[in-house]
């Protein structure tokens, strides 16, 4: 969606706050033992208190309201009785609708006693997402922002899973347009003050093709490399965006 009211920013402000709660009370209780389904009952706590809905329940029937992907599981794992081990890097991918409004965020958290390589591919994806968010202004191309993402991402020696994007958010989880962090030469579309997106590189330690995990819904990587995964929700304005779940 484009904004074009001071109360549809603040409505989405309002849907980026949910989101941002909800990842700071999952990541808060992320330990060695702990299920990927009591993480999501956190979150799902997080929404109940605020009478928010989960984005991808509504639109998908996701069966768990975020979505919790572990090591090789790139994006869409669904919470159930996994037990985080030490050394697990885990994806914290939650979307929230309030009052009608979207807003959607993501985070790679390691668990326990950390492995270097781990921490190393989830700081690529971190910063990467900065690259992309900096490259985000109005009347810049859309493929300014993958080329920004994936020259972090190849500087650091890994690669993009090109076949996930982000894409435009606002009233429903997935609008147009898609924003691939990668250069698409394509996409030349330029990006308009208003416009609401998803920055989300979602990277892997190998080669970065994914295939479907068996549930219907959880992608893998191919090569069973570890996947990292941030992402924000911005609104583009013609100097740096407005980040609304930060």
């Amino acid at each position: 969606m484009s904004i074009e009211t001071q109360e549809q920013l603040e409505a989405l402000r309002a849907a980026g706050r949910v989101v941002a709660d909800a990842i700071r009370a999952m990541r808060a209780e992320v330990r060695a033992g702990v299920s990927t389904r009591e993480l999501d009952e956190t979150g799902a706590r997080v929404f109940a208190r605020a009478g928010a809905r989960s984005g991808p329940q509504l639109d998908y029937g996701f069966p768990g309201t975020n979505c919790i992907s572990v090591n090789d599981e790139a994006v869409h794992g669904i919470p159930g009785g996994r037990r985080l081990k030490d050394g697990d890097l885990v994806k914290l991918d939650v979307t929230a609708e309030l009052n009608g409004y979207y807003a959607d965020a993501c985070v790679s958290v390691q668990v326990g006693q950390t492995s270097a390589s781990y921490a190393r591919l989830a700081d690529a994806s971190r910063r990467a997402l900065h690259s992309g968010m900096r490259a985000a202004r109005a009347g810049v191309p859309i493929n300014e922002i993958g080329r920004a993402v994936e020259t972090t991402v190849a500087s650091y020696g890994y690669s993009v899973c090109r076949d996930l994007t982000g894409h435009g958010i606002g009233r429903r989880i997935h609008e147009p347009p898609n924003i691939p962090s990668f250069q698409h030469p394509r996409l030349d579309q330029r990006l308009t003050e208003g416009l609401v997106i998803t920055i989300e590189p979602i990277i892997a330690a190998g080669s970065g093709e994914v295939h479907d995990a068996g549930d219907g819904w959880t992608l893998k990587t191919r090569d069973g490399s570890c996947a990292a995964h941030f992402e924000h929700t911005i609104v583009i304005t013609d100097r740096a965006p407005i980040v609304l779940t930060a």
